[in-house]
């Protein structure tokens, strides 16, 4: 095809490199502005092959989209990116365009390139940053989502979801609001109120119960911040962590806090009141009061070995087991029957009752059972007391 293109005059005064190669791809002009884009004076590139110059791993592709542009009647254009040598050795990314329109007054197929490195290397960088995020987003426990300003459409969403909140991704995916049926009900208005807030601007900062495969027993902190452009919250990014042994860690302190002060302050009033009573009244039976001080100081002794332990259970690795209850509810009433023969225990046990939980079950049965007989408020405590007491274990 023949048509008449623009002098020469014009093309070397353009900022792009304009060659114009012949059937074979040897290049038959080059204009001025080859040197500053790939460091080469025209002449040198004169009569040399333009493919001699692309990166091997380029230079096929490339060879065979010029070969069909040249072999083809109809008019035929093409576009390519690919590496180049430059003159100092270097690869430089040049965009080419290319078409079977030849020029009269060049003779043969003009091909216009310009410098496209700055634009490769920073889709290149994008692209590895997007991977990294991606495989943190892909490793890490905390859920991770990103919606649009209106709660319409979810932007992204890592697999961690579906572990925190018991639900797939492709089902939030269908839908935002979706993630009110993973929420404790009576949890699910504080979650409403949070995603209107965050459409009008307002970050969020909350802790609920999530996951109905568990039963809702997991508690979560959710933190949003609107994304805000021009005044208006077009995306909404968060993350939430699952924080349920923090919570059972904090319940686990509020329960260790008031058996010590339940158990310190009860054995100290023992030591104080018998003290009293020895300075008050010089004719007491001191024997008796010393007794007492000397159970109450062993019971503080016994207090403060308890508490080790606990603290120590909660601060190690968890330790599960499968435990059979009501065995261990009856391998403790046994023990304790001999420790406290004038206590009346009663239990209504099944056969069995198995249970997943911490190693330190069975400890924790006789313990209550224990505390049940020796902290009652109907007589005085310790074994072979006249006292009648009733604990009662059951399911």
């Amino acid at each position: 095809m023949n048509d008449s293109g623009p002098s020469t005059l014009l093309l070397e005064y353009t900022q792009d490199k304009i060659a114009v190669l012949d059937e074979s791809g040897t290049y038959t002009y080059v204009n001025a502005a080859a040197e500053h884009v790939i460091g080469y004076e025209p002449a040198a590139l004169i009569g040399t092959n333009a493919f001699e110059y692309v990166h091997p791993d380029d230079r096929g592709v490339l060879q065979d989209a010029f070969e069909t542009i040249v072999g083809t009647e109809e008019f035929q254009a093409d576009t390519a990116t690919y590496r180049y040598r430059a003159s100092d050795g270097s690869w430089t990314w040049l965009e080419s365009r290319m078409s079977n329109l030849t020029d009269t007054e060049l003779a043969g197929y003009v091909v216009s390139s310009r410098v496209v490195t700055d634009r490769i290397e920073a889709e290149r960088e994008r692209q590895e940053s997007q991977a990294r995020l991606r495989e943190l987003a892909d490793t890490t426990d905390d859920v991770l989502w990103l919606v649009d300003g209106d709660w319409e459409e979810v932007l992204f969403c890592n697999p961690a979801y579906e572990a925190v909140f018991g639900r797939p991704v492709e089902e939030l995916e269908a839908g935002p609001e979706n993630i009110l049926d993973c929420v404790y009900p009576p949890d699910r208005p504080v979650v409403e109120e949070s995603m209107k807030q965050l459409s009008e601007g307002v970050p969020t900062d909350k802790e609920i119960r999530v996951n109905p495969s568990t039963g809702y027993n997991r508690w979560v902190w959710i933190q949003g911040e609107p994304i805000v452009e021009d005044g208006e919250v077009v995306r909404i990014a968060g993350f939430s962590r699952d924080v349920t042994h923090r919570r059972r860690r904090e319940r686990q302190l509020a329960v260790l806090d008031n058996f010590l002060r339940h158990n310190i302050r009860n054995q100290l009033n023992v030591v104080i009141g018998s003290a009293e009573t020895l300075e008050s009244d010089p004719n007491v039976d001191i024997e008796t009061h010393a007794t007492m001080i000397r159970r109450a100081g062993e019971g503080l002794l016994e207090t403060a070995e308890k508490q080790r332990d606990i603290v120590e259970m909660l601060t190690s690795q968890p330790r599960t087991a499968t435990t059979d209850m009501s065995e261990a509810v009856r391998d403790a009433v046994g023990r304790l029957r001999n420790q406290y023969p004038a206590t009346n225990i009663e239990t209504v046990l099944p056969e069995t009752a198995v249970v997943d939980g911490p190693g330190e079950l069975e400890c924790a049965v006789a313990e209550l059972v224990e505390n049940a007989i020796r902290h009652n408020d109907r007589g005085p405590r310790g074994s072979g007391s006249p006292s009648k007491r009733s604990a009662t274990g059951s399911r």
